[in-house]
């Protein structure tokens, strides 16, 4: 099948050679297929395997550091250090490899997640599937801004476009038709194919898939880049490099403790080389880049559970600094499920009931109930209604729509009035359609039955324009200037309510095999008005208030009429006293520096297309903003891919818009993107807390270190108490961390600054921490010495430990002092400090960890004055706090 010229056969005989039919294949026989075929994708990168992301572990410049101190201490007879150093690196590599393999395995969810989807024809229903489950005989449907997703040939198309250029190199849209051509014809010239990876970007139609996966063209040639969300963070590369820049600094005092310890204190080779390697095993966050790893995949995987999926990790910490939300309405902030509530015509107003799409209402004319089949020019209103559409309504839980959901408004409309959209498209015989475009903002098609007539709905002022009649009581009569002026005040006054309007209209045309959209669309006659509302969805105003409060402005960018879009922002919360409302025609009139001047301004953009919305992402960023910005469309892509943060929509988006985003929502509420901002701001305060830990604590060992190496002390603290040191405090308690819970305010503070220096802010903390801990230090060890060097560096070695354990919960707020924060919100730090504590008093008081640790049993008195002094480290928040109140 692969190999066959089907451009070149007649479309019965593609049905024969496939075996299939217009209505598609049964479940059972696609099922066959499948494992026949094999799934509809390409061949996918190398997958890391597990041996690769066990070895990962170790290229980092500083374990290789540790590596090389290993080695040394073997050389020079210290085998049990080596031994233990190369045990511990071993128990790192492989908390590194299960934390890594786990970020793995939420990559991969996350990437079936939002694997990309095809309508497909299966058992003579329309259904969704993952495009990897399609077979050849397929019948596939193809639509305006989704993509191809396989190699089809063409069947039925309703002026449908193709852009191609990601296969030819051909910039403009393929127009496709139903025909067939000779087997020399090139590809960029088969106008009667749509190939795999290529996006429809006007009309529509179906198609029979004749190739799937390598067996496309695109296949062939392997030119689909494979999305993936796995890349370095601009974070986790200022970490990496600060690790480095750390590593540079302790070889540099290490090469100068070197020295002085040779040529000032006259100390034997092997007792520096020995505070050489404990220099560099203080010197190492081990656990930093793996705590970035892990935080930034729970909080995928957390994301995902509320519904959104981080595409691209970067996009996890710049959501924690969003300032500005620029939110499309409908289907975001509104529910998507449009209600007509009111008409217009022959010149006066009917209330329509029932909520939803569910199809149960009344027409109402005056408070009195009305039959709107005994009424001509409501007739044809709810008849344009249902056959300008192509929305389909199902029943399964509760009523729902494929499609448009204006569309499904209409359709729900005219079942109400009686009307059924299925029965009259039976009855007449379908000619042709132009579909909507935002150029011309309507949509006509043609039925014949009896008399062929075009059947047109849009925008009100558009319309009203092309209408040369009226119907009016069930009479056509002359339109007058008059009677315009009229009707798009009748119009404005309902889009005031806030409705959205959509006129209608229809003309009769002369017999003939072809029709421009001229001939449909010109010289019509006008029907009336139809008035739907799209309420706000359950939680909009309570987030948009959660918004207000975090510092972040939510701007409304709709395509809706000024007035509509206005009186729903009024509603929900995000137009205020002095805000203003900026049409797309007005945008189109201003340059970039005029929109500048008064974007603070602007809460509500209103009749705006697209390509409006990269101007608006220009102005704001000008201003400093990070902007996250939704988007549904084709033409959205270029604003989603320039926004800080481009937010696609899952259920109604186009596989373009979502290809080009960094997150997207599944349910496409606005909602979820406030969740997904507080979650950004908890996982960038859960590394930043981490961060301040591991650096205090490391600090604080080579300060004591080198204090010591420079005053001709002995060493305080031996490599393996080191090791021990960052294992138990770092590994354990530490990167519980990475599930803190955010913080009460943590929506009630303003986003942080997009270029926040994080080492310089928690700079006045990591001093205050290395003066006290060394200052705490350097007492126990000279304190100790009386008793005895072994002694004396357990002391050391336990007051470190006890001391960087209580500073773990001093560590969790930067806004709050110790005692107003509850230690017990996060349990598993609790734990992980107790198991730690219980880890040191084995190695204190077991004789076989003695002999390998170097520790003296401590009596009662050393464990008070070692817990005094490690309580010292609570103070050094509320310390910091004040000062930092007090300036």
């Amino acid at each position: 099948m692969g190999e066959s010229a089907w451009h070149t056969l007649k479309i019965k005989e593609i049905f024969r050679v496939l075996e299939t039919s217009e209505n598609g294949l049964t479940s059972e026989e696609a099922e066959r297929r499948l494992s026949e075929f094999g799934p509809n994708e390409l061949t996918k990168e190398k997958k890391k395997t597990i041996l690769s992301i066990f070895l990962n572990q170790f290229k980092s410049f500083l374990i290789i550091i540790l590596i090389i101190a290993a080695l040394i201490s073997f050389a020079v007879g210290e085998t049990l250090n080596s031994i233990v150093i190369l045990i511990i690196l071993l128990i790192n590599a492989f908390l590194g490899f299960f934390q890594e393999y786990k970020a793995e395995k939420a990559v991969e969810a996350l990437k079936k997640m939002t694997a990309p989807r095809a309508l497909v024809l299966r058992d003579g229903v329309k259904k969704e599937i993952f495009s990897r489950e399609l077979v050849p005989g397929d019948i596939v449907y193809l639509e305006e801004g989704k993509q191809v997703p396989a190699d089809v040939r063409i069947i039925e198309s309703q002026n449908l476009k193709v852009d191609e250029s990601i296969l030819t190199g051909e910039s403009l849209p393929v127009l496709k038709e139903v025909c067939t051509l000779k087997k020399e014809v090139p590809l960029s010239e088969m106008k009667n194919m749509a190939f795999f990876g290529t996006y429809v970007t006007y009309g529509h139609g179906k198609g029979v898939v004749v190739r799937t996966g390598m067996e496309t063209e695109m296949g062939k040639i392997a030119e689909l880049v494979q999305e993936t969300i796995e890349e370095e963070t601009p974070l986790k590369r200022k970490l990496n490099n600060l690790a480095k820049q750390l590593g540079l600094i302790v070889l540099f005092i290490i090469g100068l403790v070197f020295l002085l310890n040779i040529y000032v204190h006259s100390k034997e080779l092997i007792e520096i080389f020995i505070l050489a390697i404990a220099m560099a095993i203080s010197a190492v966050p081990e656990g930093l880049p793996m705590v970035v790893t892990l935080t930034l995949a729970l909080g995928m995987q957390a994301m995902a559970k509320q519904n959104a999926i981080v595409r691209k990790l970067m996009a996890v910490e710049t959501l924690g600094a969003t300032t500005v939300i620029c939110s499309d309405k409908t289907g975001t902030l509104t529910k998507n499920e449009m209600t007509v509530t009111e008409i217009y015509a022959n010149g006066k107003f009917i209330e329509v009931t029932g909520a939803g799409y569910k199809p149960i209402g009344k027409f109402l004319l005056d408070g009195k109930e009305i039959n709107p089949s005994s009424d001509k020019t409501l007739s044809r209103l709810l008849e344009i209604g249902a056959l300008c559409n192509n929305a389909e309504m199902i029943k399964d839980d509760g009523w729902r729509v494929i499609g448009d959901p204006t569309e499904g408004a209409l359709i729900s409309l005219a079942e109400k009035g009686g009307f059924s959209p299925e029965k009259l498209k039976k009855q007449a015989k379908f000619i042709t359609e132009v579909p909507f475009s935002s150029e011309r903002k309507m949509m006509s098609v043609a039925y014949s039955n009896k008399k062929v007539i075009s059947y047109v709905k849009g925008a009100p002022e558009k319309i009203i324009d092309r209408c040369n009649f009226i119907l009016e009581n069930g009479k056509v009569k002359k339109i007058t200037p008059a009677i315009k002026k009229q009707l798009i005040k009748t119009s404005n006054k309902m889009a005031g309510k806030p409705l959205r309007v959509l006129a209608f209209a229809y003309k009769e045309l002369p017999k003939r095999k072809k029709y421009t959209f001229k001939d449909m669309e010109y010289g019509l006659t006008f029907v009336g008005f139809v008035g739907m509302i799209d309420p706000p969805r359950e939680g909009v105003k309570d987030a948009i208030r959660k918004c207000n409060e975090a510092g972040i402005r939510v701007i409304m960018i709709t395509g809706d009429h000024k007035t509509t879009a206005v009186a729903i922002a009024k509603e929900i919360g995000i137009m205020k006293e002095g805000d203003i409302c900026i049409t797309g025609m007005e945008l189109e009139g201003m340059s970039l520096k005029e929109l500048e001047e008064v974007v603070d301004k602007v809460s509500v953009f209103a009749r705006v297309s697209p390509e409006h919305k990269v101007k608006i992402l220009q102005a704001l960023d000008s201003k400093g903003e990070t902007v996250a910005m939704t988007g549904d469309g084709v033409n959205d892509a270029p604003a989603l891919k320039r926004a800080h943060i481009g937010v696609a929509m899952g259920i109604k988006g186009t596989d373009v818009a979502k290809q080009a985003s960094d997150m997207i929502l599944e349910d496409d509420n606005f909602s979820t993107i406030v969740k997904a901002v507080e979650s950004g701001r908890r996982i960038y305060d859960n590394i930043k807390k981490f961060v301040r830990f591991e650096l205090a604590a490391n600090f604080d060992e080579i300060a004591v270190i080198s204090f010591a190496a420079i005053s001709g002390l002995p060493l305080p603290l031996l490599p393996l108490q080191l090791l021990w040191i960052n294992l138990v405090t770092d590994t354990i308690p530490a990167t519980t961390l990475a599930i803190d819970p955010p913080e009460k305010d943590i929506m009630r503070r303003p986003p942080r600054k997009r270029n926040e220096n994080m080492i310089l802010d928690m700079l006045p903390y990591l001093l205050a921490t290395i003066v006290v801990c060394t200052f705490v230090d350097t007492w126990l060890f000279l304190w100790g010495l009386q008793y005895g060097i072994q002694k004396a560096r357990t002391l050391v070695f336990t007051g470190t430990v006890m001391f960087q354990l209580f500073l773990v919960f001093n560590i969790r707020s930067e806004r709050r002092p110790f005692l107003r924060t509850n230690p017990f919100e996060n349990k598993y730090l609790v734990l992980g400090v107790f198991a730690s504590f219980l880890l040191q008093l084995a190695v204190v008081y077991l004789p076989p960890l003695q002999a390998i640790f170097g520790t003296f049993p401590l009596d009662l008195i050393d464990w008070v004055v070692v817990m005094l002094f490690a309580l010292i480290a609570l103070a050094i928040s509320p310390i910091i706090f004040r000062w930092r109140k007090s300036t």
